[in-house]
């Protein structure tokens, strides 16, 4: 006689012993392995970022013991502090990234604005002349940031190393902000932390450092850093018109010939840098020769003739005039004002 098939359905098999223990101890297979493949809910990846970034904050904090930048013992890292707002100021941004563990900044170029705080991250693609200015701080809760300059060579080795596709899109602006995820924060976090250990420095920093890279050319910011860093690329090309502007800001500037330098026509070349620089060649380069001179008068103690003719200018009336222009000062009294320490040079 058969049995009833509903029943046999319905009857659980018999279990032992030891696979009762074992469910009480472990839950059953089922719950373990859902367990094991589940996604951290956003609740979790919420306090995470919040407690990695309180870290990089303390870490920041205790390595700050003053305003400015503060170098540190890996040489592309440094830490910014700044207790109050302050004014603008003008500085050189290379090629890197700015992640902020505590309050805000803005930064201006060529007359955009971009903002960035603990929920953004900067990046910078290219050299770039900006201006900028702390808009978050206090002395209870100063502003607080990593930054990390790039090497191009080395952005180039990893995508050689991982064949990555080359970017389709433009290269477009040479800075840009980005939401920050948990993965960046992490690893920037874990770069800080080898800042405690010396000796392990030399091994675990150019890994920390690679895997910072990667993560950055797999996100939003990916496309740009890869136009820089692929030869050829209109991106590489206006990179290396700028490498040419920095060493020859002094001497008058020939488009055609920089055009040449560069392999690029005269028109192209105007289009590209302007889209990545938000300005023309002509432009950045009085932009280059304005914060030498800046230099000259603050750390040599040039005059203002002599500062001038030193950075390619031919008439010292002219050079006074777009200096006050662009840091607001006649030259002596810029000067004067930096070495009271009411201004910073860097931002």
């Amino acid at each position: 006689m058969l049995r009833n098939p509903c029943l046999i359905l319905q009857r659980p098999p018999k279990a032992t012993r030891a696979a009762v223990q074992e469910q009480a101890i472990f839950g059953s297979a089922e719950v373990s392995a859902n367990a094991m493949t589940s996604e951290p809910s956003v609740t979790d990846s919420t306090d995470r970022m919040q407690r990695d970034r309180e870290e990089l904050a303390s870490r920041i904090d205790r390595s700050t013991p003053s305003d400015g930048i503060h170098a540190t013992a890996l040489p592309a890292l440094r830490l910014f502090r700044a207790s109050d707002p302050g004014a603008q100021v003008c500085a050189m941004y290379e090629p890197g990234l700015a992640l902020v563990a505590q309050g805000a900044k803005q930064v201006f170029l060529a007359g955009e604005s971009y903002r960035y705080d603990q929920a953004n991250y900067l990046v910078t693609s290219i050299d770039l002349p900006v201006s900028s200015q702390v808009i978050g701080a206090t002395p209870e809760q100063p502003y607080l940031c990593a930054m990390l300059r790039f090497d191009t060579r080395r952005i180039g080795e990893l995508l050689a190393e991982t064949d990555m596709p080359e970017p389709t899109m433009s290269a477009g602006r040479g800075l840009s902000v980005s939401p920050l995820s948990s993965e960046l924060l992490d690893t920037v976090l874990r770069l800080v932390r080898l800042l405690a250990t010396p000796q392990d420095l030399p091994i675990l920093a150019p890994l920390v450092e690679r895997e910072l890279l990667y993560r950055l050319l797999l996100g939003e910011q990916g496309p740009r850093l890869r136009h820089i860093a692929t030869n050829g690329s209109r991106g590489h090309q206006i990179s290396r018109a700028i490498g040419w502007l920095k060493n020859h800001y002094h001497q008058p500037l020939r488009i055609e010939e920089l055009a040449g330098t560069v392999s690029m026509s005269a028109s192209s070349l105007h289009h590209h840098f302007r889209a990545i620089t938000a300005m023309s060649p002509l432009q950045y380069q009085k932009q280059l020769r304005l914060q030498e001179a800046r230099r000259l008068l603050l750390t040599e103690r040039c005059d203002v003739a002599s500062a001038a003719h030193r950075v390619g200018y031919e008439s010292p009336s002219q050079f006074s005039r777009e200096y006050s222009r662009q840091f607001g000062a006649p030259p002596l009294r810029d000067a004067e004002r930096l070495r009271g320490g009411t201004l910073a040079l860097v931002g």
